[in-house]
């Protein structure tokens, strides 16, 4: 038997499926990207705007990351955004809101 399937093993948690996974893979870098954004902007109280905002874009795209998401790498990561974005955006809720000083 020439071409025996062979199981492997896992090495790493972090392990993929050695398949692309394009979508997956933006998600996971715009929940990153605006999870960091909200989480260093909520430290400052002028930037609510920007936090709570970033924060509730981070929050949806890493539920919905979470929902199409594959490996356990992904929904790994994910998490970590979501959670800074979730700070982040609890934070610029609580210093202003997504529209505190700009309606009315």
């Amino acid at each position: 038997m020439a071409h025996a399937m062979r199981r492997r093993s896992p090495s790493s948690l972090f392990e993929t499926d050695g398949k692309s996974h394009p979508l997956q893979d933006t998600l996971l870098a715009v929940t990153l990207v605006l999870g960091a954004i909200a989480f260093v902007s909520a430290m400052f109280h002028g930037l609510h705007l920007l936090s709570s905002w970033a924060g509730l874009v981070g929050i949806l795209t890493g539920a919905y990351g979470q929902f199409v998401s594959v490996t356990t790498r992904e929904r790994t990561l994910l998490i970590l955004g979501l959670g800074a974005s979730a700070i982040g955006f609890y934070l610029g809720m609580a210093h202003g809101g997504l529209f505190g000083g700009v309606l009315g």
